[in-house]
């Protein structure tokens, strides 16, 4: 078993300490300092980075309840494996997921947020979606699955207050809200169908992971060509050459 795939989310949880020791007790994160850090975007996105670090913790290191790596068994019991150790599901996978996720796109959204805010709100494209997704599936099932406690104390009220911000503080146009909300779709649609393939044979481990890593960057992708696109001018009028 490779040792990255264990230990990672435990510089996850060192990187989220250290981050928000620097978000709370400094400004350097900040972009626009005559303003709330509340009402700063890019400072809302780094912030963002640290909750789902903590929220990989608790889904990839030890959950609410004790139990270390909880969410791949989950995941393996709700595909219909009751074995963890059996269960098909690599750790390569899990690995792809969440270290693309977070420290690739992630960072790379959290560093662009200064110079283009969409690119930097698309990171949240993730979390809102993700978070309805726990949330659902402990309402379906009436119990506490790994990560739904960082997923409803942070991903929620944050992401729904970043977006806000963005709209009414940020001066983005509210269409920012859709593209958001369909890269956290699309990401999560990508991911269930890559990994249905993989168990099915259609395709092997490293194109596996390859699209895991690749998939991270598409809620940036949409918000990127969604943003690029204008409404078509209105068309010039025909002089009226009588009243010439």
């Amino acid at each position: 078993m490779p040792v990255f795939a264990i230990i990672w989310p435990w510089i996850g949880l060192g990187a989220a300490a250290a981050l928000l020791i620097v978000l709370v007790s400094t400004d350097g994160l900040q972009a626009d300092r005559g303003i709330s850090r509340w009402h700063d975007l890019p400072w809302l996105v780094w912030l963002g980075l640290a909750a789902y670090l903590l929220h990989q913790f608790e889904e990839h290191g030890i959950d609410l309840l004790g139990q270390p790596y909880a969410f791949r068994t989950d995941m393996c019991r709700m595909l219909g494996y009751r074995d963890p150790i059996a269960c098909p599901v690599p750790l390569s996978f899990i690995t792809a997921v969440n270290v693309g996720s977070v420290w690739g796109a992630g960072l790379l959204s959290a560093l662009a947020a200064r110079r283009w805010p969409a690119i930097g709100l698309s990171f949240f494209a993730v979390p809102l979606v993700n978070a309805f997704v726990h949330v659902g599936v402990a309402m379906a099932e009436g119990r506490y699955n790994p990560g739904l406690l960082t997923a409803v104390l942070f991903f929620l009220p944050l992401s729904l207050w970043t977006l806000s911000v963005a709209v009414t503080r940020a001066g983005l146009p509210r269409r920012v809200l859709l593209f958001v909300l369909a890269g956290g779709i699309a990401v999560h649609v990508i991911l269930m169908g890559s990994l249905q393939a993989y168990l099915r044979g259609f395709i092997g481990l490293w194109p596996l992971n390859i699209i895991q890593v690749l998939n991270a960057f598409v809620p940036a992708a949409l918000m990127y060509a969604g943003m690029r696109v204008r409404k078509a001018p209105p068309p010039r009028r025909k002089p009226n050459l009588r009243a010439v």
